[in-house]
C-alpha cells in the first residue's frame, strides 16, 4: 500500500504499480462489505457463511500480505538512490509517519468518533512498525542477514501458536502488539481502548522478505533471471500451503475440516488465518502475488493502465477511499430513514452502522463500483502530479 519514491527520480516498474493498484481495487470490496452489509453475519463461519460471502472476503485477502511485501520492494528501491544512513532514517520517519495516519486518520475515518474512545490498529500500523523496523536493520545488517531473518519468521513465528504467553500486564500487552494480535483490546482508562488486529513481527517478516526481492529490480539485474525466481518463489510457496493444508499440523492454527459438500470442504482449506497472519495464510497469497508479478513485467493493455493509476498513488488512494465509503454510508444510513439517536448503537463496532443496517451483497459491489470508479481521475491527477513535482513532502504520501 505504501509506495517510497523519491523526489529525486520518477522512474517506475510497471508489474509493481499493476499488481499494487488491482490489489487495492480488490481490497476495497471488503471495506464496502464492512460497512454495508448485513451486521452480525461472519463471512468465514462455515456453518453460517455462503460461497458468494466467503469468496467475497477471501479474494481481499491477498491485500495486506501483497502490500507489505510490496512496500519492503520499495524500500530497497528507494536504498538504491540512497546511502544506508538516509535510507535508514527515511524507513523510520516515514513509518512512524504512517502509525500516525493510522491512529489519527483512519481510526477517525472508521469510528467518525472524534473523542477517540477506540483506536484501530491494522494494516498502516502493522506497515509503518515493520518500516521502523526495517530501517534500523538496513542500518546495521546486510542484505542475507536481513533476508535470513526474515525466512525465520516467515516461516517460524506459527511456533508460537503452540507457546503460551503472559496472561496479564504488560507483557500480555507486549506480546500480542508483537506476535499474536487477533482482535485485542487492550485498555488505556475506562472509556478509552486500543484494538489491536495486526501482530507486528509476522508482517516485518513479509516486509524484511519483500525487501531481499526488491534486490530483483536494481538497475542491470537480468530481467529473464528475474522473472524466473518470482515464478518458481510464487509456485514453491503454493505448492508448501498446499502440502501443509493438506497435512493439517503446522503452518495454521486453524485446521481444514470435511464440510456438508465439496464447496465447503474446498472453503474450509482455504480458510486460513489473517489475524495473526499465518504461515499457509502468507504462502497462498504471496504465492499468487510473485507469480502474477513475473508474468506482468511487459503487460502494456487498457486494464493494466488502469491498474497502474491507482496503484502509482496507493497511499492517496487508501486514505481517500475510506473517506469516501464512510460519506455514502452516512447519505445512505440517512436515506434509509436512521435517526440521529441510532448513529451509536452499543452492539455494533461503527458509527452510522447500527445492527439494523445491512444490504445484500449486490448492494456491496454497486457500492464498491461507485468508489473505486469515483477515485479513478483524482488517482490519475495526484500520479501526474508526482511526477511533475519534486517538493520533499510528497514521497510521505
Amino acid at each position: 500500500m505504501t509506495n517510497i519514491d523519491s523526489p529525486i527520480t520518477k522512474q517506475r516498474i510497471n508489474s509493481i504499480d499493476i499488481l499494487r493498484g488491482f490489489i487495492m481495487l480488490i481490497m476495497a470490496i471488503d471495506h464496502c462489505r464492512d460497512f454495508f452489509f448485513y451486521s452480525g453475519q461472519n463471512a468465514t463461519d462455515m456453518a453460517t457463511t455462503t460461497p458468494a460471502l466467503f469468496f467475497t472476503r477471501w479474494i481481499t485477502h491477498f491485500c495486506a500480505p501483497t502490500f507489505i511485501f510490496l512496500s519492503g520492494v520499495s524500500a530497497y528501491l528507494a536504498g538504491t538512490r540512497r546511502t544506508k544512513g538516509e535510507l535508514s532514517g527515511f524507513l523510520i520517519k516515514r513509518g512512524i509517519w504512517i502509525v500516525l495516519v493510522e491512529v489519527v486518520v483512519l481510526t477517525f475515518a472508521f469510528r467518525l468518533d472524534p473523542q477517540y474512545h477506540e483506536i484501530i490498529l491494522q494494516v498502516l500500523w502493522a506497515i509503518g512498525c515493520s518500516m521502523v523496523i526495517l530501517g534500523l536493520l538496513v542500518r546495521l545488517l546486510p542484505l542475507k542477514v536481513i533476508g535470513v531473518l526474515g525466512a525465520l519468521i516467515f516461516f517460524g513465528h506459527d511456533i508460537f501458536d503452540y507457546i503460551k504467553g503472559p496472561l496479564s500486564g504488560a507483557g500480555f500487552d507486549l506480546y500480542k502488539l508483537s506476535l499474536s494480535a487477533s482482535g485485542t483490546l487492550l485498555p488505556v482508562d475506562k472509556t478509552h481502548f486500543v484494538f489491536d488486529l495486526y501482530a507486528v513481527i509476522p508482517w516485518t517478516g513479509v516486509m524484511m522478505l519483500g525487501y531481499v526481492f526488491g534486490s530483483l529490480y536494481k538497475p542491470g539485474y537480468d530481467p529473464l533471471r528475474r522473472k524466473k525466481i518470482l515464478l518458481y518463489a510464487g509456485i514453491s510457496a503454493l505448492v508448501v500451503f498446499v502440502t501443509l493444508r493438506f497435512i493439517n499440523i503446522y503452518g495454521d492454527p486453524s485446521p481444514w475440516a470435511v464440510q456438508r459438500n465439496g464447496v465447503y470442504t474446498f472453503m474450509s482449506f482455504l480458510n486460513v488465518s489473517k489475524y495473526p497472519p499465518s504461515l499457509l495464510y502468507s504462502c497462498m497469497t504471496l504465492g499468487v502475488s510473485l507469480i502474477i508479478l513475473a508474468l506482468t513485467e511487459k503487460a502494456t493493455n487498457k486494464l493494466a493502465a488502469i491498474f497502474m493509476v491507482y496503484g502509482n498513488v496507493p497511499f492517496f488512494y487508501y486514505v481517500l477511499h475510506f473517506y469516501i465509503i464512510r460519506f455514502i454510508n452516512v447519505i445512505v444510513f440517512f436515506a434509509a430513514g436512521f435517526s440521529t439517536s441510532q448513529i451509536i448503537d452499543p452492539k455494533a463496532i461503527f458509527f452510522f452502522k447500527p445492527n439494523a443496517f445491512g444490504y445484500p451483497l449486490w448492494v456491496v459491489y454497486l457500492v464498491w463500483l461507485v468508489v473505486i470508479g469515483s477515485l479513478y481521475y483524482p488517482c490519475k491527477w495526484f500520479s501526474n502530479y508526482k511526477k511533475t513535482h519534486r517538493q520533499w513532502w510528497l514521497s510521505y504520501l
